[in-house]
């Protein structure tokens, strides 16, 4: 792993037991799995991209707009799911017939991967990247070496 993933992977276990909270983004105090993706990318890259609307927990599902998708499209770099490394942003879809909500970041790779998330009622955790899990993957990115 090179030492800039090692960094991304580092910097997200220091959030690890941060409570749930919808829509913060402060390490220790709360977040929610986007909170943590921007908190990385503060402590990592720098400024973040761009303000971060309001946002519901549905994400946009009744309309069925995938803005997650979208927003990571712009600031990160799309990559197969196979090719998937520690450090990396895995996209989930929660339910086959809703958006892609959900983001965590891959903490380790081996006969099982690890990845790193804040979840509703569990606040951040490191979890094994289980066949329930790895069924929910919608897309892979990976941080830009600095803000676009």
């Amino acid at each position: 792993m090179t030492k800039r993933k090692q960094n991304i992977v580092d910097t997200a276990r220091a959030w690890l037991g941060t409570p749930y909270v919808h829509q913060a983004s402060v390490r220790g105090a709360g977040t929610d799995c986007l909170g943590l993706l921007r908190g990385v990318w503060r402590e990592v890259i720098g400024r973040e991209p761009e303000a971060v609307p309001i946002y519901s927990m549905d994400w946009s599902e009744p309309q069925g707009e995938e803005r997650m998708w979208a927003a990571a499209r712009r600031h990160l770099s799309e990559k197969p799911s196979a090719e998937m490394a520690a450090g990396d942003v895995l996209l989930f879809r929660m339910r086959d017939s809703g958006v892609a909500k959900h983001l965590g970041i891959v903490s380790s790779i081996g006969e099982v991967p690890r990845f790193i998330h804040a979840y509703s009622g569990h606040g951040v955790v490191e979890n094994a990247l289980s066949d329930p899990w790895r069924r929910r993957v919608v897309a892979c990115f990976e941080f830009p070496l600095e803000a676009r």
